[in-house]
């Protein structure tokens, strides 16, 4: 593999099990340590993590503040501004919920029946699509810009669900284990698992070339496996993408 001169610059969302600053500021998560793994096989200079808002990821890539995002979610729109690698995890959705579900939630269509809920989206993410292609009005939704300030909205009774990938919901849950949270998958019937990817900017084919053949040498291996596992993933979701 190439050496690279510089830095890999890597954007992240504060979202656990992807990443996550921990208490003494290092930062963490599968789709860090990932990263971390392929500036190291590519031979960048270094490996400097970037937090961001949501909103900010693709523009930044657009605009050259960073080298690589965490992995998003591959729609045909998100591909007119960005180029995306193999994918690296399959994910399915989840809504975060008050303590013991008190609306009775069993996915996006019965919050479209309850004409009286309301639903909080991270601000550009896919799950605002899902929801209104699965009749959730419009009016319904609310946005936000980060995890934290959605699921406080959902233990304040801003809104009553907050619609994301469900293993985030398990990696907020599991580091905030205080909160009067729960969660709610939603079934395949209403959204199959959608294949999430680094994504980094147009025009460098051939750092996209290189990640690819990294990352076929190390989705799947030992070393994958068993760091997937200490975030919770399982052989069964790890195969979902090899």
């Amino acid at each position: 593999m190439p050496q690279h001169m510089t830095e890999l610059k890597f954007a992240f969302l504060e979202e656990p099990p992807f990443c996550f600053t921990g208490a003494s500021g290092e930062v963490s998560g599968c789709d860090v340590e990932l990263a971390r793994r392929l500036a190291e096989l590519l031979g960048f200079a270094g490996f400097r993590p970037i937090e961001a808002e949501f909103a900010e990821l693709l523009s930044g890539l657009v605009e050259g503040h960073w080298t690589m995002t965490t992995g998003l979610f591959v729609s045909e729109e998100r591909q007119q501004l960005v180029d995306f690698t193999r994918p690296i995890w399959a994910l399915q959705d989840g809504l975060l919920v008050a303590k013991d579900n008190p609306r009775g939630f069993r996915g996006y269509q019965s919050i479209a029946r309850d004409r009286t809920a309301l639903l909080g989206v991270i601000t550009d993410q896919v799950q605002h699509l899902t929801a209104l292609h699965n009749g959730i009005a419009p009016e319904q939704i609310r946005m936000f810009a980060t995890q934290a300030d959605v699921a406080d909205a959902v233990a304040n009774g801003v809104v009553h669900a907050y619609a994301s990938v469900a293993m985030a919901h398990r990696g907020y849950l599991t580091r905030r284990p205080e909160m009067p949270l729960g969660l709610v998958e939603v079934p395949a019937s209403e959204k199959q698992p959608s294949a999430g990817a680094f994504a980094i900017a147009k025009g460098n084919g051939a750092l996209l070339r290189d990640i690819d053949a990294c990352l076929d040498g190390l989705l799947g291996s030992q070393w994958h496996r068993e760091m997937m596992a200490r975030y919770g993933f399982s052989d069964s979701d790890i195969d979902r993408v090899i």
